[in-house]
């Protein structure tokens, strides 16, 4: 069973990571930091993986080039993470556990654990369990924008999806969500 393959982009091979799963459809995502997946079912042969991903090859060359040439966005004012000393750390992580701590009581939701980490992809995340994390570099960004996380965040605690509800009920708590959301992409997390 394949757990990747190539494909040619002029003089680089550009690798689609195979992830099986129990999903009844083939879903392919070029990540804004240019890794690419094939998310597949159990049951798809290797001929038919191939021959799907031949098919969508355009697809997935033209949204990788995106990434390269978007510059993905502005980098955060933030010190390496390396280079945060112990009164560092405490500070995002007080700073940040406050601003959950308030939406909660607003949003009358209760979480799990609080993380702060390095994160190379996302802002943040929401577990089933109801434990959240952050990428430390929220900190550095202005407060809206930590707040638009926090929100979206915690309205996962009823919401584990991006359902229209979902929206809705971020939008109760951050009306100019749409625009905090546009001006967030802005950054990068890397």
């Amino acid at each position: 069973m394949l757990t990747e393959i190539y494909i040619e982009n002029q003089n680089e091979k550009l690798k689609v990571q195979v992830v099986r799963s129990g999903r009844k459809t083939i879903g392919l995502e070029v990540k804004q930091e240019g890794s690419i997946y094939a998310r597949i079912p159990y049951r798809l042969s290797d001929r038919e993986l191939v021959r799907f991903v031949k098919e969508h090859e355009g697809w997935i060359l033209k949204k990788y080039l995106e990434t390269r040439n978007t510059d993905a966005g502005k980098t955060v004012p933030a010190p390496p993470v390396t280079s945060l000393t112990a009164a560092d750390k405490k500070n995002i992580v007080e700073k940040i556990a406050k601003r959950v701590e308030y939406y909660c009581r607003i949003m009358n939701v209760q979480v799990g654990r609080i993380t702060i980490r390095n994160q190379k992809t996302r802002w943040g995340s929401c577990s089933s369990k109801g434990n959240v994390n952050f990428n430390y570099l929220l900190y550095y960004l202005p407060e809206e924008l930590l707040d638009y996380v926090v929100v979206h965040e915690l309205a996962h605690r009823r919401h584990m999806n991006h359902s229209p509800q979902f929206w809705e009920e971020v939008e109760k708590y951050c009306p100019d969500y749409r625009n905090r959301r546009k001006q967030l992409k802005e950054y990068r997390t890397q």
